[in-house]
């Protein structure tokens, strides 16, 4: 009998995993349309986020999310920002945000930024790059196409899960998560029925001495027993701070439990090296399909203990 439970487990935890797949050539897809040269590094105000915007949008009205901005999908704000290379300080921008409707009490917020640095008239690692098309594939063209993947999953598995899903693709971010920080300034769902946040950012440049961070660790006393479930190769990070310089950082401030997953920093950060072909594709959906069972799990769960301490 012992024997058969172990075998029963095995069979389960395959199942799992076998359903927690994610599609390496849609993510292709998103990663060569948002990180192509004609998108010029996706600078938030420029013509060019819009048309990322757009694009987003319609992936949500394909999978059908309901939408959930202020007008349709779209959450219009002024990008307020200060920068001495820079003379326009106030742009306009836009959150793209659609919603899964399980008719459960809470939700689990999952989001992304999708702006870059544009031509790097700011926030260029190398000054002596500006004017050259910063294209920002890993960062953040990566966590975007997570969370696109994250969204296709969700509302084509056939599956009501005990919890909402709200997907936020957030503009504004290097600029100072300002759209993020609009965001919990003015939610369109009620913050106190969030469950966790998951924010994604800078997933495709996995190497397996770095392994997978997962940023905010500490914002919950349960993860430890919700992650120690979940079986995986890789080599995982518990990352107790939870501000983290990304998008999950007003979340947690709101007294959000939240997890940003990060692959790490690298040589092409902020560069116009940042391209498409330096992209992990393989391992994203390997680190995709972790997130899937890591939010699946946390669905289970229950309502997550916050713990504010580990900021």
């Amino acid at each position: 009998m012992k024997e058969f439970k172990v075998i029963l487990i095995i069979l389960l935890l395959f199942v799992g995993n076998l359903n927690a797949q994610t599609s390496e050539k849609e993510l292709k897809k998103h990663l060569k349309f948002l990180a192509s040269d004609k998108m010029k590094g996706r600078d938030t105000g420029s013509e060019e986020i819009k048309i990322a915007a757009t694009y987003i949008e319609n992936e949500f009205v394909k999978y059908g999310l309901q939408p959930k901005g202020t007008v349709g999908y779209r959450q219009e704000f002024e990008a307020k920002f200060k920068r001495r290379t820079l003379k326009d300080t106030v742009r306009l921008a836009e959150n793209i945000i659609g919603f899964i409707d399980n008719g459960a009490a809470q939700t689990i917020v999952i989001g992304a930024h999708y702006d870059h640095v544009g031509l790097g008239a700011f926030g260029a690692r190398d000054t002596t790059k500006r004017g050259e098309i910063h294209n920002g594939a890993d960062d953040n063209a990566s966590g975007i196409a997570g969370v696109l993947e994250l969204a296709r999953y969700y509302a084509t598995n056939k599956v009501k899960e005990e919890v909402n899903f709200l997907f936020i693709a957030f503009s504004a971010e290097e600029l100072g998560l300002l759209g993020s920080y609009h965001y919990v300034k003015h939610p369109t769902i009620d913050l106190g029925s969030v469950r966790m946040m998951l924010n994604m950012d800078m997933i495709g440049r996995f190497d397996k001495e770095k392994g997978l961070s997962l940023i905010g660790f500490g914002s919950s006393d349960d993860y430890e027993a919700i992650v120690s479930k979940i079986p995986t190769e890789m080599k995982i990070n518990k990352g107790m701070k939870s501000k983290g310089g990304s998008d999950q950082a007003p979340f947690f401030e709101s007294g959000i439990p939240v997890i940003f997953l990060h692959t790490g920093g690298h040589f092409d950060y902020h560069k116009p090296s940042d391209d498409v072909k330096l992209i992990a594709f393989k391992e994203m959906t390997v680190i995709l399909n972790y997130a899937i069972l890591l939010v699946d799990e946390i669905a289970r769960f229950g309502p997550l203990k916050f713990n504010s301490t580990n900021g």
